[in-house]
């Protein structure tokens, strides 16, 4: 950028500022929203519930498959060409 199309551009500093600042907020989200260990962690506390004997069988199994289904999806999604 030359030094006019900088002059000429300077009002928008602040717009471009705070998309620069809301990006690396949605890739944060994004990095933690796709993290798999705070799925495996819940499964690991479903299993230690149900060997407790605070839940069912069936609640176990259903909570198991929603939390298997999310880690499938966060799988598939850090593989090279996901969706």
């Amino acid at each position: 950028m030359g030094l006019v199309t900088q002059l000429l551009t300077l009002p928008l500093a602040p717009i471009r500022g705070t998309a620069w600042i809301l990006q690396r907020v949605v890739e944060a989200a994004e990095d933690e929203y796709n993290d798999p260990r705070p799925v495996e962690r819940a499964l690991a506390d479903l299993e230690q519930e149900l060997l407790a004997g605070r839940i069912d069988e069936e609640t176990f199994d259903r909570r198991e498959d929603e939390l298997l289904d999310r880690l499938e999806e966060i799988q598939a999604r850090r593989r090279p060409g996901g969706p």
